[in-house]
């Protein structure tokens, strides 16, 4: 797996690579509002997960979803931890926990 210092960096190869969609989460869903779509945990792949902290502050940390649909379509999906992470569907949860 790639190893990236930062999470602009890692961003800017994923989107070399393919993943040129921009994914935000809802409680049960991935959304694209681009191109207004929406994926149930079921119709997404997870093809690679990559966690960022922020040594200046460590409250500040984010994981980057490199994410794939069963049509082919490839994203991305910034996401907080911790403290900051917003609530989500059981099902939601484990899809994501899988690859903290």
């Amino acid at each position: 797996m790639q190893v990236y210092s930062n999470l602009p960096e890692a961003i800017n190869d994923l989107r070399t690579k393919g993943y040129v969609l921009d994914f935000n989460h809802e409680y049960d869903c991935i959304i694209c509002k681009e191109h207004d779509f929406k994926l149930p945990p079921d119709e997404f792949t997870i093809d690679a997960a990559f966690r960022f902290e922020d040594d200046s502050d460590p409250e500040n940390q984010s994981i980057l979803y490199a994410i794939s649909s069963k049509d082919g379509l490839k994203g991305l999906l910034v996401n907080a931890y911790g403290i900051y992470a917003d609530s989500m569907s059981d099902e939601m949860i484990a899809k994501l926990s899988i690859h903290h």
